[in-house]
């Protein structure tokens, strides 16, 4: 497509790379470009691939669990600089929006499950930050889902009783169904509902970053700017595998796929059923507090007709700016410009798509009390946005396991994104941080010996044969092209 293509969808002709608000605050870090050794080690006993926070909590796990072992961990660019490092700052459990999506396809107790484990994620987040006085501008307090019109209101208490019905833990939400109250508890015009329970956001880089030099500290060597090329079967030992990078190969007993949307590009077992597809993220400056608003006071999922999603971070710890991510209505129109633009789903470069920016601006204007005013009414205050990448699973779940068929290569990828109501999914860009802290454990557990059960993870979350034959029967079936991809 020409650059008329480009104007005509909203992006610039030419558009820069994309430097997300949590990569802008930390570019004079030294970990950004860290190599733990000047050259790259010939062997190891572990290499991880992808430092993000998957990558960087299971490097974690290794050191703890295998002390005397030598694990390296590359990453294509710099230290943390993909979905992590681009994401929109919560760490949100899903407590009963996804309940009955999920309940749908795994069944009401694997359902119960995912969101109970989103919720000991959470708990073991927040311990952690707190043990290790871990400077991450961590916040925690009530997040708020707020449907704005009857028909989300609805759609979400049915959810909602259906959880509780189900044996679904609720004692900790805070729900009101009348909209004056909602919209008195929100600073949302139209709310037609509240519901609130614990949540926090934090600045997921510099979380990571705290992990990964803790790591460092304990022998992992992080090589930084070593883009993985091929994973091969190692001619000297039937037992290891060569990692092939732009800078040499390692060679090692065992592999962890921790690249999340890019695992299928690097492992051709896993296409199809990890898709990339770019998210969008706009920082915005609020309001000073005044008689029409008060401040925000904890972070938000704004459930929108057409089952779109605003998620709201008022960065409450940091700097005072607002962050939207989400799903919203101007999503449609940058799904559209991609079908048409292929090349560009793994493209974390973009910095705005029109459609979406405006979507936002609507929104804050049309619904936050007190951002009418002449400054928020310009479209200008939108315009810093920037774009990460989901790894979408083909159903829904992550991939946690061994690759079927080549021991001694694991994989911790497909992380997703949280489910709205009937059959929809919103990609926020929050549910890695929902989950990994218990998965990447877990993984470990795997490779030290452990069964399923000793993860305690929701079985659906496993990596099995069964697993992937059925999903790509149903991928050649429904879209033999993606099945490829």
């Amino acid at each position: 497509m020409g650059q008329d293509a480009f104007k005509n969808f909203g992006f610039p002709k030419r558009a820069g790379y994309s430097v997300s608000h949590w990569l802008q605050s930390v570019q004079d870090d030294p970990l950004l470009n860290h190599r733990t050794t000047p050259k790259l080690p010939p062997s190891a006993d572990i290499v991880i691939i992808g430092s993000g926070i998957s990558g960087t909590l299971i490097a974690q796990s290794v050191a703890e669990t295998w002390p005397e072992k030598k694990s390296v961990v590359i990453e294509a660019r710099q230290f943390c600089s993909g979905a992590t490092g681009r994401n929109a700052g919560h760490c949100k459990p899903d407590q009963w929006r996804g309940f009955i999506e999920y309940e749908e396809r795994f069944g009401t107790q694997q359902a119960l499950k995912i969101l109970q484990n989103e919720q000991q994620t959470w708990s073991e987040v927040v311990q952690y930050i707190e043990k290790n006085n871990v400077d991450c501008e961590h916040w925690t307090g009530d997040t708020l889902d707020v449907p704005i019109t009857p028909e989300e209101a609805e759609s979400a208490k049915k959810t909602f009783e259906r959880y509780k019905a189900a044996g679904g833990r609720v004692d900790h939400i805070q729900v009101t169904h009348d909209p004056k109250k909602a919209a008195e508890i929100s600073q949302i015009k139209d709310a037609q509902a509240c519901y609130a329970w614990p949540a926090s956001t934090l600045h997921p880089w510099k979380f990571a970053a705290h992990v990964m030099r803790s790591n460092i500290q304990r022998g992992v060597n992080l090589q930084t700017n070593t883009r993985a090329t091929k994973v091969v079967p190692s001619r000297r030992s039937k037992t290891k595998w060569i990692v092939r990078t732009e800078r040499g190969d390692i060679e090692c007993s065992e592999v962890v796929h921790a690249s999340n949307a890019y695992s299928s590009a690097l492992e051709p077992s896993l296409r199809g059923l990890i898709t990339p597809c770019p998210h969008m993220c706009n920082k915005v400056i609020p309001p000073k507090a005044g008689e029409d608003f008060a401040g925000f006071k904890g972070s938000y999922g704004v459930l929108l007709p057409q089952n779109d999603l605003i998620t709201i971070n008022p960065r409450l710890k940091g700097d005072g700016a607002v962050l939207f991510g989400g799903s919203n209505p101007g999503q449609d129109e940058f799904m559209q410009w991609l079908k048409e633009n292929p090349h560009r789903y793994t493209d974390d470069g973009l910095t705005g798509f029109d459609s979406v920016t405006k979507a936002i601006h609507k929104f804050a204007v049309g619904e936050l009390k007190g951002w009418s005013t002449d400054d928020m009414k310009q479209e200008e205050a939108y315009q810093h946005a920037w774009s990460g990448i989901l790894g979408l699973s083909e159903d829904g779940v992550p991939f946690v396991g061994q690759l079927p068929g080549l021991p001694g290569q694991w994989v911790c990828a497909g992380h997703h994104g949280h489910f709205n109501s009937a059959n929809t999914v919103a990609c926020e860009l929050i549910s890695g941080m929902a989950r990994i802290f218990t998965i990447a454990p877990g993984l470990v557990k795997l490779m030290d010996g452990g069964s399923w059960a000793d993860t305690q993870l929701p079985d659906v979350f496993q990596m099995t044969v069964a697993r992937t034959e059925r999903l790509k029967k149903r991928l050649r079936t429904l879209s033999p092209v993606r099945a490829r991809i």
